[in-house]
């Protein structure tokens, strides 16, 4: 996960409903400066929407979400996504991923969940749901025990508190669906997506610079 998203501090968490969106949409993000889109494997449109930008947003590093299970599993390899991500993560999640031959980011809340998927060989992680808690003090406080730990914090992250978790050492970056809010995506209107995703990149490229 750390080689896929090398220059990349926010992963755009997208939920398609209608395929033929896939594209404009990606282009959006892409061409704001937003590389890394995660779709989630919620809607039935997600999987021909994914082929779609596969097929024709070559720039864009795309992932499922979402992934639960090793049929889940089984299809983001098939359809020739970069990475796959969970909300969580159980024994047969686990070991569907480890005979993967694409990234997989374990869903983590606990620090037994962390040392669970540790023995797994894995040490980047997303945290959900981020906004329930006070998770920043829990990523924080894992700086200790788990020095070679990194987190992407999803759920409950916007452009408001984003900043605060890219500011901590052990966040890889942050995921969040503020970028494509359903109503721009229903209504087409992809100009103002892209100014999200552009507006964002320069947040993070300004705090990375100061």
């Amino acid at each position: 996960m750390r080689e896929l998203l090398a220059g990349q501090s926010v992963i755009a968490v997208v939920t398609i409903e209608d395929s033929r969106d896939a594209v404009p949409l990606a282009e959006a993000l892409v061409a704001g400066g937003i590389l890394a889109i995660e779709v989630t494997l919620r809607t039935e449109a997600a999987v021909a929407g994914i082929r779609e930008i596969i097929r024709h947003v070559p720039n864009a590093v795309i992932g499922t979400g979402t992934v639960c299970n090793a049929q889940q599993v089984a299809l983001s390899q098939d359809l020739g996504c970069q990475y796959m991500v969970s909300p969580g993560l159980t024994d047969d999640l686990l070991h569907a991923a480890e005979q993967a031959s694409i990234a997989f980011l374990p869903g983590v809340s606990t620090v037994s969940d962390v040392m669970k998927a540790m023995q797994f060989g894995y040490r980047d992680f997303k945290l959900f749901p981020a906004g329930a808690w006070d998770s920043k003090a829990f990523i924080k406080a894992l700086q200790g025990p788990f020095p070679s730990i990194k987190f992407c914090p999803t759920g409950g992250i916007d452009v408001d508190n984003m900043r605060q978790y890219l500011a901590l050492t052990n966040v890889l970056a942050v995921g969040g669906s503020w970028l494509t809010p359903n109503s721009l995506v229903r209504q087409q209107r992809w100009s103002e997506i892209e100014r999200l995703a552009r507006d964002t990149s320069a947040m993070c490229t300004a705090y990375a610079i100061g």
